[in-house]
């Protein structure tokens, strides 16, 4: 299936990918959509990184995706590559899988044989890897609307646009002064399923402070298993983990708190 095809054919121009047949499926406009559903944000598979930015919904209830598309690529990758596409790629570095994980979102796949609807956190198995068999096809994501909350997404590159040397995704839900929960994204830096799901935990009934912050991110820092690449050597990257989770976090706060970060 294609859509964007911005990470398809690229890796088909390097002979990493090598698929004997492409079904374009551009005109399946049912699957272009964002929408609230009950207590679900919704959001179609082939909707463009473009329409999640502009989107005020999106804006209203998580604007960890804003913050996530505005860095990534540029406006004509936006225009044309979709959500679905993403995910489905699995890329290591790809934002969008960071910020649907710090949020819980699931999604829905349908194939021949019905529909079923997958955690997020079971959604990528590995390095361009996730569960959907042949002859299945990612139609839905689903992303729980939940009072309290606020959220923000984090970035460094080397360049605009580029693929993250590290990235962080933070979603915080408050009660007064304590975090009722927190779910945290990390991208490019060898989180596994995208999740640091051990600072989430540390994070659960804690006050929002500095201090609790700093603790999430080093345990977020500390369970990350980065490479070093171009873009930089490991320490560097875990480094940005934990500082960027702290920043996530602190953004995320100051929004469910009803201030600007």
């Amino acid at each position: 299936m294609i859509a964007g095809g911005h990470s398809l054919i690229p890796m088909m121009k390097l002979r990493l990918a090598r698929p004997t047949a492409l079904i374009d499926i551009n005109d399946v406009a049912e699957l272009a959509y964002i929408r609230v559903e009950g207590a679900e944000l919704r959001i179609g598979a082939l909707t463009r990184h473009a329409d999640l930015l502009d989107s005020p919904l999106v804006e209203e209830h998580y604007r960890i995706f804003a913050d996530a598309e505005r860095v990534i690529a540029d406006p004509l990758v936006r225009n044309r590559g979709t959500v679905g596409g993403s995910l489905c790629q699995a890329d290591p570095a790809e934002d969008l899988s960071a910020a649907f994980a710090a949020v819980d979102a699931s999604v829905v796949i349908q194939g021949a044989r019905g529909s079923r609807t997958v955690s997020l956190s079971e959604f990528h198995v590995g390095p361009y890897e996730t569960v959907v068999e042949p002859g299945e096809l990612l139609t839905e994501i689903r992303v729980p609307i939940r009072p309290g909350g606020g959220s923000a997404y984090l970035k460094v590159e080397r360049r605009v646009g580029d693929w993250a040397v590290a990235a962080a995704g933070a979603a915080v839900w408050l009660d007064q002064d304590l975090i009722r929960s927190a779910g945290i994204g990390l991208a490019a830096v060898g989180a596994e399923h995208f999740r640091a799901a051990e600072a989430e935990a540390f994070l659960a009934g804690k006050p929002a402070t500095e201090e609790t912050f700093a603790e999430a991110g080093r345990i977020a820092a500390e369970n990350t298993n980065p490479v070093a690449d171009q873009r930089g050597p490991v320490d560097y990257k875990r480094h940005l983990a934990g500082e960027l989770t702290v920043r996530a976090l602190r953004a995320a706060t100051a929004r469910a708190r009803g201030q600007e970060a």
